[in-house]
């Protein structure tokens, strides 16, 4: 988690290092959607390494089209693997302990659709709604049942273009993660589960984008 703080530290820094080359140019030019589409990735698809019992093996991808100067719109895909209850906060003096690692681990993959809306400048809030297909794998890695849930997250994070024309992003984001639809656990799994919340609070995250 220190790593993770200094990521979104730096990208704080670089925003205001690049702040006044955006300043200097007409609010108009700002507000222009020079590229409609952008893919983007959170930075955990790029640190799926360490230790192999903790790592949740996260890749996601998103593509957003720009419906005004607002306003966007998107496709998400995501794929992890769990071995503890998501529904654990950081600070939770349960988080990361052994006697609630699930007996094996579970493989979610979803696709969902995601809303953009700028708020002021670079600040935006964003709702993400995410079907997912889960499939529980016991501690031998054999498959033991499939479920589904239904994912979504409340984001508010700001946009920091790269460079002079801002083709090359960064957004640094804090969400709220909720999943109201959560079918067909395993007893061992639910009872692990069911000593967690449903949700998941302020989650820190860095978004490193590319528009086309």
């Amino acid at each position: 988690m220190k790593n993770l703080y200094l990521v979104l530290f730096l990208c704080f820094a670089l925003q205001q290092a690049y702040s006044q080359d955006i300043l200097n140019k007409k609010s108009n030019n700002n507000d222009k959607a020079e590229y409609r589409f952008s893919l983007y990735t959170t930075w955990l698809t790029f640190s799926n390494f360490g230790n192999p019992d903790t790592n949740t093996q996260h890749y996601e991808l998103r593509l957003g089209y720009q419906l005004s100067q607002k306003d966007q719109i998107g496709i998400k895909f995501a794929t992890w693997k769990l071995f503890t209850p998501l529904g654990i906060d950081i600070w939770d003096s349960k988080f990361l302990d052994r006697e609630y690692f699930f007996p094996g681990r579970l493989k979610e993959t979803g696709l969902g659709l995601t809303y953009q809306r700028r708020l002021w400048k670079g600040l935006f809030a964003t709702l993400e709604v995410m079907p997912m297909s889960t499939k529980y794998i016991d501690e031998n890695g054999k498959k033991i049942g499939n479920g589904f849930k239904l994912y979504n997250s409340y984001h508010l994070g700001y946009h920091v273009p790269l460079f002079k024309k801002g083709r090359f992003y960064i957004e640094p984001q804090l969400h709220v993660n909720h999943w109201p639809i959560n079918n067909n656990v395993p007893a061992d799994f639910k009872a692990l589960e069911d000593k967690s919340d449903n949700y998941f609070l302020i989650e820190p995250n860095l978004y490193i984008g590319i528009k086309f």
